[in-house]
């Protein structure tokens, strides 16, 4: 089994909204032929079409275009993928290692649904930026203490993305 079939159905933040919001489409990709697929590409500025994340085509666990996926998916490796197949890493700590990312994520996402955000197709940074923008009742100990343990909760987690999969 090589390191993707080991590693990404047990992964997935690149598809779920959790590591990217959006994914831009790259020269040769067809964006009415992913549309037909499933992918809802829109504009992302005046010269750029972007699909966003959580990816419509992710299934939890797989890409149903695998085959057909985007170019911008097909060139992408988080750092660990990159790690195990240069066999700096073995796929049992990689696994570690996105088992905790996604144990910290799963507490994030209490934390969000908590403060009112619990639409899990948008992209994890705009419902954390949403959450965080709200006013902050101080009196309100419960929500003051959500609004604090998930700015360290996500500051924690995005560490870890820089260290572990955006390398």
């Amino acid at each position: 089994m090589n390191a993707i079939e080991q590693l990404c159905p047990n992964c997935g933040l690149c598809c779920n909204g959790a590591l990217f919001a959006d994914v831009e489409l790259r020269a040769g990709d067809d964006p009415k032929r992913l549309a037909k697929l499933g992918l809802p590409v829109a504009k992302k500025g005046p010269r750029k079409l972007a699909f966003p994340q959580a990816c419509a085509c992710f299934d939890g666990k797989l890409c149903r275009i695998y085959e057909d996926r985007p170019k911008r998916c097909r060139l992408f490796a988080c750092g660990l993928l990159k790690r195990v197949e240069a066999g700096e890493l073995e796929p049992g700590a990689a696994l570690h290692e996105i088992g905790a990312a996604r144990r910290q994520l799963e507490k994030i996402e209490v934390l969000l649904q908590a403060m009112g955000q619990t639409d899990r197709s948008i992209a994890l940074t705009q419902r954390y930026a949403s959450a965080m923008s709200a006013p902050l009742d101080l009196a309100d100990e419960i929500n003051a203490e959500h609004y604090g343990d998930l700015m360290l909760e996500m500051s924690s987690l995005m560490e870890r993305f820089e260290r572990d999969f955006l390398q």
